[in-house]
């Protein structure tokens, strides 16, 4: 039963990686791809967003002596960022301020690709977690044959 116990928990602790690498490539992907986004749903410009993640216990792992040990990771919060926009001298833009200045969003495009590739190895070495535990789980199935 504990060997049983043991594989859920390490399938669920790369699941939730699984998860919260997801959600950091698609609001890196978001963020580049608004950034030009000159007037969102507020009227001013996109603002950036960024993603918060958290350890948290595993569920599966809660009847185990280890159980306290075993972390999940969980999305605990998709922030705004707080810096102001970047003016760029524009006068014939549609959302040009009276001085010719128009506010856009105050991202960089080389940070998201970096969030993103890193969000996406991470996510690969998740499903390669994954892939060592199945394979592992079928050799130990195996030997009582």
């Amino acid at each position: 039963m504990s060997n049983t116990i043991d594989f859920f928990s390490a399938m669920e602790v790369s699941a939730s990686g699984l998860s919260a690498q997801r959600t950091r490539m698609n609001v890196a992907a978001s963020n580049l791809a608004n950034a030009q986004t000159t007037r969102g749903a507020d009227g001013g410009p996109y603002k950036r967003r960024d993603v918060l993640l958290a350890a948290a216990n595993a569920p599966s792992a809660a009847r185990t002596p280890f159980a306290g040990n075993i972390k999940t990771v969980e999305v605990q919060q998709i922030t705004q960022d707080t810096k102001p926009p970047r003016m760029e001298y524009d006068p014939g833009h549609p959302d040009a301020n009276a001085q010719g200045y128009v506010a856009y969003p105050n991202i960089n495009p080389v940070e998201e690709m970096v969030d993103m590739i890193t969000a996406s190895r991470a996510y690969e070495a998740g499903i390669t977690t994954m892939s060592t535990a199945t394979n592992m789980a079928e050799r130990a199935l195996g030997i009582g044959k």
